[in-house]
This record gives structure tokens, sequence and C-alpha cells, in this order.
């Protein structure tokens, strides 16, 4: 890529313009401060004449025309633009390609939207170019560089085992059909693996080895047991209907159980019975919030690092899933923090395909009362469905998908992790968008009348108002940085060059150029004014962010440098100190006056 020449040297009364960031062989662009003249010897104090003449104030020096300024790299869905993606699948669950834009209804609201951007994709539409440019590999090499640059990472999958729920024999299930997965990952997506417990943390890798030696040291790691020997049993869906529901038939059951295992059935102890079967009951409940709380605890961890990562985001929870009582105040703020992330949760059922309890034949309770055993095998079979409830409210709400009552887990995780063979980017401007941080709820569907299962997220949450408009900017600026979503509302291209310092040490610049004519200018006092914020981000090839940096272009500039710059362009310069590596660049640049934005990425290869 080449840039035109940028204007020459005239005079003196460009050298502030000049010395900001602007010369004319793009390959040795400087970008600094104006250097402030050097300070004058201070004049002895004159003695005070009576007769002298008020002194005449000095002429206003020369406005600055261009400055730049290096700002800390503190970063932070455009507001105004909303993205939908969508997969679409027919009644055998394999997804419908070939739809058009025109094949799509959106609703905001229950309003119609206009759908103003349409984009196909597939695992295979992503790929960086190549941005390097100066000390470059020779011609030999190219062809191997510029692949190792296209599987830079894009698309970010965190399974996360339910460790604190799963059993045994569901954890040993999960880890033997994880590893299909694993075969399916294109080379630009990353996996990680957590537990809920927080006792197992494989960062973003493409490296599968690491991935299945992670997968051996998923086991149950609960926070309390319990046994068949417990006087009385008592389950998290029984202390629940007790303490929080006040449920009088599960009170009745748990204390003529308790009469038969603590009384010896003696009928004159019931009161105390009771008693203990209501003790019995808090404890289940408090365990069992304590084991959900720090469930919700590593998933909202997971969540965390998922929304720092440039590109898309899946949550693969592995769950049997669990009880919700009285804290499903968390299962809201868990949700709305992925959809502000813009992170889908596809949900697993670790049981596979299972039958209604019936209890360990092998293990039955030391007590067992004909009177009590229809209603416990009831409140058995309905737990067993309310554990399902939590898993198919994350994936609804986020539009995931939830896989449950199947026995082929290794395709299920496939499908919930892999990227689907095509999807749908539908994109939206709000219209009258109140600044209010109100949830939207959204729907897709289609056109026709096919019998076509649409998948979609179901809403998104406007903008919170913000008393600062620069700090409302920094934001939109940082959500633009961790997205790998092209802008192009300036048009900007950027090039990079680098040199080795030393052998594991280099210096990458990252040179941007923009269209100044496209740029919206205020005009006061006779001069061309904006502002402009430029954000570089370096993330490495599994998407940490390594290193950054923020400059601001301050211009007031005269008509007869506005038409220069019109014919030359700006072109600025950012330079970072990383290592020898693949990296990705993000770019982001901002116009203060109209408030556009535009974003691009690259790659870029340094050799060892």
């Amino acid at each position: 890529m080449s840039y035109p020449r940028l204007f020459p040297v005239f005079g003196r009364v460009l050298l502030p313009l000049l010395s900001a960031c602007l010369l004319v062989p793009v390959s040795n662009l400087q970008c600094q401060e104006p250097s402030p003249p050097p300070a004058q010897q201070a004049a002895p104090p004159a003695q005070p004449d009576a007769n002298a003449k008020p002194a005449q104030a000095p002429p206003p020096s020369e406005v600055q025309e261009v400055a730049t300024h290096d700002n800390p790299a503190t970063f932070k869905v455009r507001v105004n633009v909303v993205l939908v993606r969508v997969v679409v699948r027919d009644a055998q669950g394999k997804v419908v390609p070939n739809l058009k834009k025109e094949d799509f209804q959106l609703f905001d609201s229950k309003k119609p939207q206009n759908i103003s951007s349409f984009a196909v994709e597939t695992p295979q539409s992503h790929t960086l170019t190549l941005a390097n440019s100066g000390e470059t590999a020779d011609s030999s090499t190219a062809d191997p560089l510029a692949a190792k640059a296209a599987a830079l990472p894009q698309r970010f999958v965190n399974m996360v085992f339910d460790d604190i729920h799963l059993s045994m024999q569901d954890a040993a299930f999960a880890r033997t059909s994880a590893t299909r997965f694993f075969s399916a990952l294109a080379p630009s997506d990353r996996v990680a693996i957590n537990t809920t417990s927080g006792q197992l943390t494989q960062e973003f890798t493409s490296d599968q080895q690491l991935l299945r030696k992670a997968l051996l040291q998923i086991l149950p790691r609960p926070l309390s047991y319990h046994s068949s020997s417990d006087c009385p049993v008592m389950s998290y869906y029984e202390g629940d209907l007790i303490v929080n529901k006040t449920d009088p038939q599960a009170l009745a059951v748990a204390t003529q159980d308790t009469l038969l295992c603590a009384f010896n059935g003696d009928s004159t102890q019931r009161a105390a019975a009771q008693v203990v079967a209501q003790n019995a009951a808090q404890m289940a409940v408090d365990q069992g919030d304590n084991e959900t709380e720090y469930t919700y605890r590593h998933l909202e961890e997971a969540i965390r690092r998922l929304s720092s990562l440039p590109g898309q985001r899946v949550l693969v929870l592995v769950s049997p899933g669990f009880i919700l009582t009285t804290i499903e105040a968390n299962n809201s703020d868990l949700m709305e923090r992925a959809v502000r992330s813009n992170i889908v949760i596809n949900t697993i059922d670790a049981r596979g395909l299972y039958t209604p309890d019936m209890g360990d034949i092998a293990d039955p309770p030391s007590t067992a009362d004909p009177m009590t055993a229809g209603p416990r095998q009831l409140y058995a079979t309905m737990a067993q469905s309310a554990q399902e409830d939590i898993l198919a409210q994350l994936a609804d709400a986020t539009g995931g998908r939830f896989y449950h009552n199947r026995n082929d887990i290794d395709e299920a995780m496939r499908e919930a992790g892999a990227a689907p063979a095509v999807s749908y980017l539908l994109g939206f401007s709000p219209q009258n968008l109140k600044i209010d941080g109100r949830y939207h709820t959204l729907k897709v569907s289609l056109t026709n009348k096919q019998k076509y299962s649409v998948q979609a997220r179901h809403g998104y949450y406007a903008p919170r108002a913000i008393a600062d408009p620069a700090q409302a900017a920094k934001q939109e600026i940082e959500e633009a940085l961790f997205s790998q979503e092209e802008i192009h509302d300036l048009p900007v291209d950027f090039q990079t060059q680098f040199f080795k310092k030393e052998q594991a040490e280099a210096r990458l610049a990252v040179l941007t150029h923009l269209d100044v004519k496209s740029i919206r200018f205020r005009k006061d006092a006779g001069r061309n004014n904006d502002q402009l914020t430029i954000v570089t981000g370096i993330f490495d090839e599994n998407g940490k962010y390594v290193t950054g940096g923020e400059k601001t272009i301050e211009m007031k500039l005269k008509d007869t440098t506005y038409d220069r710059l019109s014919h030359s362009g700006l072109t600025v310069k950012s330079s970072f100190d990383i290592k020898p590596g693949t990296y990705l660049v993000r770019l982001v640049v901002r116009d203060s006056e109209g408030a556009q934005m535009a974003a691009r990425n690259g790659a870029v290869v340094i050799p060892f």
C-alpha cells in the first residue's frame, strides 16, 4: 500500500504543522510535540519612569494548526448501530445457506426496523490482511507468514464445566464428548476451559494437546456432601419448598421421615421431629445457595474475560443444571452482562438423555417410610425438571441454544462451540433511541412461510445516559476496539512497519492515513476545527491485549492548509515496543465534530 506524498514545506508558517506529525516520506513519518521556544534570560528589573508610556502587549502568537498528544491507553456496541447475528436451521437442524437481506424481518420492541447492513459469514469469511511493510520477510517465506496471520483469533469459545454440580458419571461423559469438539475447530478459533469451582483455568489457546490435558482435570468438586444416612435426607429442592415456599406437604413428609430416623417412629415426638426437619431444610437451602452463588461468581468471571476479547464470543456451559431459590436476581444480572457484551451462551445438559430419578437401588435411604415414598419420588422428578430452567433461560436470553435430552453430547458440544457453516449479520439503527439503559426486545423472522428455526439474540440494552460527552465517546471507542467489526464512517487505511532492535525486541510503527475531505470541520475564527482520536490495540495470537495507545490530534486548519490536506490526506504514526511474533492490529478513529468512526483490522508478523 502506498500513500500520496504530503505537501512540501512552504516557509515558516507551516513549521508548527510539520513538526507535529506530517513529513513528506511515509516511511519516515514522525509525530512529535512542537518544541517550545528557548527561555530568554531574565533582564534586571527597570526603574519606574513616571513619563514612560504604557508597555505595548506583544502580538499574539500564531495558533498551531495541528497538534498531537499521546494519551494513556486506558480503554473501556456502537450506540447507534445494533448488530444481530442470525443462524437459520431447517427441520433437521441443518444450517440454511443462500438467504438474502429481503428474506429477513427485524423488530425492535415490536416495531419493524430497516435492515441497514447485511452480511453472510462463514468460518472462512473472516481473514486478516497482512499489513507489514518496511522490514519484512523475503518472498520465500511470504506465504507461510500470510497463512499464519490469517489464523489470528477471530472467535473465542469459553467452555465452562459446572464441576460443583456434576456427578462423577456426568463428568466422565463430558470429558469424553468434548474431544470431538476440538477436532472441529477452525484455525482462527481459540478455546478456554474453566470450571465453576475455580480450580481449573486453561487460558485461550488453539493447542489441542493443552486442551485435552485440561479436560482430564474435570472432576466433581461439590462444596457440600450429602449421604443416604443423613437424617432426614433433604435435597435443595425440598429445602426450598419448606423454607422459601412454606409448603406444608413438604414439611410433613420431612417430619415423618425424621420421626422414623431420629425418634424410632414415636409419634409423641412429632413436634421435635418437625424442628429437626426445619433445621435440615434451612441447612440444605444455605448450602445450595452457597453453591449457586459460587457458580454465578465464576460464570461472571468467564463473561468478563470474554468481553475483553476482540471478536465473536461464545460461552458453552456444560452442567446438569441447578435450582434457583431466592437469588434469581443473580441470574438476571448474569444475562444482562452477557447481552451487553454481545456474548452468546450455549448450554448443554450434562445428564444427556435421562429418565426420572428412581433413587440408588444399591444405596437406599437408611429409613424408608412407604407413606413418604410417593411424595419424595415426585420431588425428585420435579427437581430434575427444575434444574433445566436456568440452562434454558441463559441460552434463550443471549440468542444461544439449549441442548438437552440427548445422548449425543459430543455432537451437541461440536454444534455449541464450533462456528456455524453460515450465519447472517443484520445491522440496524434504532429510531429515536432513548439513552436510558432500558432493555429492548428483538425479534427476527423470515418473510417466507417455511418452517425454519431462527436463532438470534432476543434483545439489547440501550446505552445509559452519561453526563460527560467525553466519557461517552471514550466508551464508544473502547467497545469498538474490543471487537472485530469494521466501521467505515471515515475513509481510513493503515500500514505497519517494524525494525528489530535486537533478537528479542522490535519496534512496531502503525501508520494511519485519513482522507481529510470526509471529516466534518467546524468553522471558527477563520479556521477549520476538529479533534481526532486515534486508538491502536495490539493483540497476540490468543487474543490477549498486549499493548496499545491513544493519540489526540487537534486541528485548527487555515483554508489553504485544509485545501492541501484535502489532496494529500493526513498520516499519523504510532509506535510500540513488542517482541517478535504474530499480532492482530485493531485501529479505531473517531472525530469529535461529526462523531464519525472508523475501525479496521490488520495482521502483522515480526519474524524471530
